[in-house]
């Protein structure tokens, strides 16, 4: 089984003049029957991209709404075999692709041909791995490359100009760029920089920017989609889905989407010339 295309789906949100949806849930969290039935309700919400977290003991960047998430699910028996066996499944039903976010010990514990082999193999579009400099990443490039997996890098408003570019250069899909300094959570909003920091992210790629970090509501959604092609959020979902579950999921999918539409169409894909 092999992936839905990252680059299509930004494109046919660039068609409908809007940024995508990119929707963060965290596999095993409170169990793997629930990850699907989660999956679903942000697809029924309208996510454009739905990025999944494989659990582990010490997330680099992530809050304490997704440690916790992660820590319920590690003491649920989650693993990184059983969720790559929930991919066919999570496909089947969302038709959406599918990024991994994970830290490296797991991937490097699996084998880096094998995991990305069986991730492809299984339906994954994506990989993400924000504990993996880029340039300490060539071999797992190489992996994911030879399975048809995107590999995605994180930026941040402050990181230089020739780390940017390493980091631009090795991406695939999408640039991930972290609205502001600090880990995933639902308070403070995107950074009070986030237009400059997007243009100068595109400075150095064609690839589309994503914006992730703070972003919870509507509103902020709208904020992300008037000046990036897409709008992650995680720690406001994976909060929703410990409250009330896939309903709550998926209202709050509806909710993200309909800021995002409310951006118009500004939200475009603009390369490193300025052009569209």
């Amino acid at each position: 089984m092999s992936g839905r295309s990252i680059e299509a789906t930004f494109a046919r949100c660039r068609e409908e003049g809007r940024a995508a949806l990119i929707a963060y849930l965290a596999a095993g969290d409170p169990d793997l029957e629930t990850t699907v039935a989660l999956a679903g309700a942000v697809s029924d919400g309208g996510a454009d991209i739905l990025e999944l977290g494989i659990p582990f003991s010490d997330p680099l960047a992530d809050g304490p709404i997704i440690q916790a998430a992660y820590t319920r699910a590690l003491a649920a028996g989650a693993s990184v075999e059983e969720i790559l066996g929930l991919l066919p499944r999570i496909v089947e039903q969302t038709r959406l692709p599918i990024v991994l976010m994970t830290a490296f010990n797991p991937v490097r514990a699996y084998g880096e041909e094998r995991f990305c082999h069986d991730a492809a193999g299984m339906g994954a579009s994506g990989l993400l791995v924000p504990d993996l400099l880029p340039e300490d990443g060539a071999s797992l490039r190489e992996a994911a490359r030879g399975a048809g997996l995107d590999t995605i890098y994180l930026v941040a408003p402050d990181t230089c100009e020739s780390r940017l570019a390493i980091a631009a250069e090795g991406s695939s899909g999408f640039l991930y760029l972290i609205s502001r300094r600090g880990v995933t959570g639902t308070h403070g909003g995107p950074g009070d920089d986030l237009e400059a920091a997007v243009r100068r992210a595109r400075e150095h790629t064609d690839l589309p920017v994503a914006v992730g970090f703070g972003v919870s509501t509507a509103g902020e959604a709208r904020r992300v989609a008037e000046v990036a092609d897409g709008v992650i959020v995680g720690s406001a979902l994976v909060g929703a889905a410990v409250e009330g579950a896939a309903e709550a999921v998926r209202d709050l999918t509806n909710e993200l989407r309909t800021g995002i539409e409310s951006a118009g169409p500004k939200a475009r894909i603009r390369n490193r010339r300025g052009t569209e």
